[in-house]
């Protein structure tokens, strides 16, 4: 039976790369302290920018000091790191919005490019184009670790329910959805879609998120959440960078998979 502490490290970002490495760092120390050994980050940690065309030379910084600076992390802090995402040059137009799980052992992270791009036109106005600078990733990634096989997704990943089935199917019995979720849909959407994830593939979810005012205006909704197999919202943060946490008992995994499972009653499955 395999328990341990997760955490969410939720945050404030900004167009300041230095300013938002030292507040993960910081934050990622204050839940080591508390235990953890897994520690989740957000998407787009150290970059939130209005300006899109400086994506490309952020990038450039963030796939180099940002990916040596969080290795080192998971080495000092002797935990595992999943930050959320960073930017990956591709091309001169195009980066990847690229999840990275580092271990305390310095092997090479594992890496999942995000699938899903945010291409859509909110009410009031606001509307993302993200295919006009990020490459969308096509391959899923599933990472067995010493506390669970994680299943890694971002952000707009969630509203797709076949993404995360198929980790679970692979073998993920931990999710990480980290995000930079807006205000307007998380309101209506985000604890919804995070806690139906959970519950449709008898997971634990991990789901850190952006919080308040960026560059530019756009203001995202945080209420980070660690919810259970079953639902349950287990930690939930508010609106202000912070850290949550919670236990993760692996065996409640096979136990909610046991009861509903839905896993393997697909009579669609051929269909």
């Amino acid at each position: 039976m395999i328990q341990f502490t997760a955490a969410c490290v939720q945050c404030n970002s900004s167009d300041d790369f230095s300013r938002n490495l030292g507040r993960a760092i910081e934050l990622c120390r204050d839940a080591a302290g508390r235990g953890a050994k897994l520690i989740v980050l957000p998407e787009n940690v150290l970059a939130m920018i209005a300006d899109t065309s400086s994506l490309v030379a952020i990038a450039q910084r963030e796939a180099t000091e940002g990916v040596e600076r969080f290795a080192a992390l998971a080495r000092e802090l002797n935990c595992l790191i999943l930050v959320g995402s960073l930017h990956v040059p591709l091309s001169p137009t195009k980066v990847a919005n690229r999840s990275y799980l580092f271990s305390p052992d310095g092997s090479p992270p594992a890496t999942y490019d995000k699938i899903h791009l945010f291409d859509v036109s909110l009410p009031g106005g606001e509307a993302h184009r993200e295919s006009d600078y990020y490459q969308a990733g096509s391959s899923l990634t599933t990472v067995p670790t010493d506390f669970g096989t994680i299943g890694l997704s971002i952000c707009y990943d969630v509203r797709f329910p076949l993404l995360y089935r198929r980790l679970a199917q692979a073998g993920a019995n931990v999710l990480s959805i980290p995000a930079a979720f807006t205000q307007a849909t998380g309101e209506a959407h985000w604890e919804v879609l995070v806690r139906a994830r959970a519950i449709e593939t008898g997971s634990f979810v991990l789901a850190p998120n952006q919080c308040g005012q960026h560059p530019g205006g756009k203001r995202t909704f945080g209420h980070s959440m660690i919810v259970s197999p079953w639902g349950e919202v287990l930690a939930r943060a508010g609106t202000d960078a912070e850290v949550i946490d919670a236990e993760i008992e692996l065996a409640d995994v096979d136990r909610c998979r046991s009861v509903i499972p839905t896993l393997l009653n697909d009579a669609l499955s051929g269909v």
